[in-house]
């Protein structure tokens, strides 16, 4: 999937020329960090403490008749259970 990031220029120069020194497109480079910092099992909050995520979850799914795919159809269901 492509998408567009804005980085800070001296970030963008410094990934580069390590992409450059590993002899690997930029592309793996920050695939490699992504992923890295993706399965980190803990999350630095304020002041370093590792923050722990609670997830609240609820019982329920997709609604009768409604299509996720169909970003439109989604919203104008959305809009009549108002």
């Amino acid at each position: 999937m492509k998408t567009t990031v804005d980085l800070p220029d001296e970030l963008f120069i410094a990934a580069k020329k390590r992409a450059a020194e590993l002899r690997q497109p930029l592309r793996a480079l920050i695939e490699r960090g992504l992923r890295a910092e993706i399965g980190r099992t803990t999350v630095q909050g304020d002041g370093g403490k590792p923050v722990t995520i609670r997830w609240v979850t609820v019982p329920g799914g997709i609604p009768a008749g409604v299509d996720v795919a169909d970003r439109s159809a989604m919203h104008d269901w959305l809009r009549q259970q108002r």
